[in-house]
């Protein structure tokens, strides 16, 4: 099992960055996939989990509304669109497959002026 994240990057307050997270070595279009992210000093936070065909989506209430999560099945690969970043957004980014028990390496997410 391999779960490899990137898009991740230095941005200002206000903008926006696109995270994707390459899934192999399980069936990914049956799994629920999530983001989590763990900031300086906090432990692992979910932030976003899409179901396996990816009608149903479920945000955490500090990203509502600025972050979707998607997927696609074809590649084997889900995504993190988030907009209207704030610093408090700064974490390292990690996706999981919901009963998989792996990890990959995260993406930094550094939102600063």
């Amino acid at each position: 099992v391999q779960l490899v994240e990137s898009g991740g990057g230095l941005v200002q307050p206000g903008g926006s960055l696109r995270l994707s997270c390459a899934a192999s070595g399980f069936t990914f279009s049956m799994y629920y996939m999530t983001w989590y992210r763990a900031a300086p000093g906090k432990g692992r936070e979910l932030v976003a989990g899409i179901s396996h065909s990816g009608s149903t989506t479920n945000y955490a209430d500090s990203v509502k509304g600025r972050f979707t999560i998607s997927r696609d099945n074809a590649k084997n690969t889900v995504f993190l669109q988030m907009n209207s970043l704030k610093p408090e957004d700064t974490a390292v980014y990690y996706c999981n497959a919901v009963g998989v028990s792996a990890w990959g390496q995260g993406t930094q997410v550094t939102v600063s002026s």
